[in-house]
């Protein structure tokens, strides 16, 4: 995966708010990506992107500085750019999973560029125009406008997810219970419900059915069935001393 992220640059062109290039650097380093390119940034360096980086200054310091977005892209074996509008002379379009699925593949092979607009228009026909994909991203058509960050942070997970794939940490398993195990808690249980006055033995109903089912459905751990037998010890306790004056 590394090979191929170090060949995937995120292009930005004409940012006016240098807190977005420190959001998007941050945006970029979570999922893996460091090269950024930033053609024409109205205000960069600057100390807002350095805190809206969080963190994330290697990728800050490391951007180049370019002065059209043919310099960004020269080199490229893959151009995309992003788009929330529809344009009339767009070429190939493609929503942002299949756009970072094509994105990666051709990282294979040579240098990506992937091209993120300024914050109050996007990207104009023309730059658009110099990008042999476009992509964009699903959204609320009525409201389909993402920040410059957040955009970046859409395409740097997919491009992830098409790397990595979804696979994600797990939580530590711990030791089943045994089926004795959880006879005995449901005994005990049916013992303490009995003594409390809350399960009368000669008309059931369908408690006892249902607590089976809960605790076949929890799938309880060895610890859980000492921690409710203990809880169960002591309302035993309490019953048998009865209320307190």
């Amino acid at each position: 995966m590394s090979a191929a992220f170090d060949r995937i640059r995120i292009v930005l062109v004409a940012t006016s708010h240098p807190g977005n290039i420190g959001a998007a650097a941050r945006a970029m380093l979570t999922m893996g990506l460091t090269r950024l390119v930033l053609v024409q940034p109205k205000r960069f360096p600057d100390p807002e992107a350095t805190a809206m980086a969080s963190g994330a200054t290697a990728v800050l310091d490391a951007a180049r500085i370019v002065g059209s977005l043919d310099e960004a892209l020269a080199g490229c074996v893959l151009t995309v750019g992003l788009s929330a509008r529809p344009r009339e002379f767009a070429g190939r379009v493609l929503p942002a999973r299949a756009a970072a699925a094509a994105a990666l593949g051709n990282a294979a092979h040579g240098d990506v560029g992937i091209v993120f607009g300024g914050e109050m228009s996007g990207l104009s026909n023309d730059e658009l125009a110099r990008c042999a994909l476009v992509a964009t991203i699903p959204a609320n058509a009525a409201y389909a406008s993402l920040n410059l960050a957040a955009a970046v942070q859409v395409l740097a997970y997919e491009l992830r997810v098409a790397a990595t794939g979804d696979a994600v940490w797990r939580a530590p398993r711990f030791a089943p219970a045994a089926h004795d195990e959880v006879e005995a808690l449901f005994a005990h249980g049916e013992r303490t419900l009995t003594a409390m006055r809350f399960l009368n033995p000669e008309r059931p109903k369908r408690l006892l059915p249902r607590l089976r089912r809960l605790f076949a459905r929890a799938g309880l751990e060895k610890e859980e069935v000492n921690i409710l037998r203990g809880i169960l010890a002591r309302v035993d306790e309490l019953i048998v001393r009865g209320p307190r004056r």
